[in-house]
């Protein structure tokens, strides 16, 4: 009796403590396409990163997304092997990613993907990866 009493109380308090840490690591990234920036919250943090997203001829999708997958560094097959740093698709080939085009940040200035600074993206990538696709939304809006 005492061994199960013992179990019980294990397990609500792990059942308990994941609860807690599932709600506290909540990650959402906002991307303002009008303002070019890209708000994230991640448990009392809020960092304000400017992006690039889609220039004139291109198109960055709208919506409500989680993460699909992540790549530490990946190659665009799309455009020319350009490197895509720190990836966080999104959508598809629609990926948050750093850029070495640092000076076009603040002004759409991509093929559709999220150009961020590579320091930034490395950070968001971390807290992705940390956080988990599940605890991750990334909204896209005008």
């Amino acid at each position: 009796m005492k061994m199960s009493f013992l179990k019980a109380t294990v397990l609500a308090v792990a059942l308990f403590g994941a609860s807690v840490a599932s709600e506290a690591a909540t990650l959402v990234a906002n991307i303002d396409v009008s303002s070019q920036t890209m708000t994230v919250r991640y448990g009392d943090s809020v960092y304000r990163w400017a992006v690039s997203t889609a220039r004139p001829g291109y198109f960055t999708p709208r919506g409500t997304y989680r993460p699909q997958r992540t790549a530490r560094m990946w190659y665009s097959r799309k455009y020319e092997m350009s490197p895509m740093p720190y990836s966080v698709f999104f959508h598809g080939g629609y990926a948050i990613h750093g850029t070495g085009a640092v000076r076009q940040l603040g002004r759409p200035a991509s093929h559709g993907c999220v150009r961020l600074h590579t320091t930034n993206a490395a950070a968001f990538y971390s807290m992705v990866r940390e956080v988990g696709f599940g605890n991750t939304r990334i909204v896209v809006t005008n």
